[in-house]
């Protein structure tokens, strides 16, 4: 069982920064991947990134590349979001999740945090 809880989100005007994290409780955080998807009003949550077990490897959506970098911390049972050069499209519900497959659909992942609200203001 793990069970995870995510902060930082915000107001934020276009062009500003934000970092999310998401704590894990347990002490096999680090045999998950980890993924943070994403949900606006009206639409499908949708695949943001995933970093591996060991942070070795990472993927991103086509439209956060070059602006969103994932990371974790293991020894802190943490994974992180990096968001730069924000947008009012990534106005959204940022959910962290973990899963035992490197994939990026969310009907892989077991276990998903509460979520948190990033709003990008024009």
């Amino acid at each position: 069982q793990v069970q995870l809880v995510e902060s930082g989100g915000g107001l934020v005007q276009a062009g500003g920064s934000l970092k999310l994290s998401c704590a894990a409780s347990g002490r096999t955080f680090s045999s998950y991947v980890m993924g943070w998807f994403r949900q606006a009003p009206g639409k499908e949550r949708e695949f943001v990134a995933r970093i591996s077990w060991n942070g070795g490897r990472t993927l991103y959506t086509d439209p956060v590349k070059g602006r969103f970098t994932i990371s974790r911390d293991n020894a802190k049972n943490t994974v992180y979001l990096q968001m730069t050069n924000l947008k009012p499209e990534d106005t959204a519900v940022y959910y962290c999740a973990a899963s035992q497959v490197l994939q990026t659909f969310s009907r892989n992942y077991d276990y998903w945090g509460q979520g948190t609200q990033v709003t990008v203001s024009s």
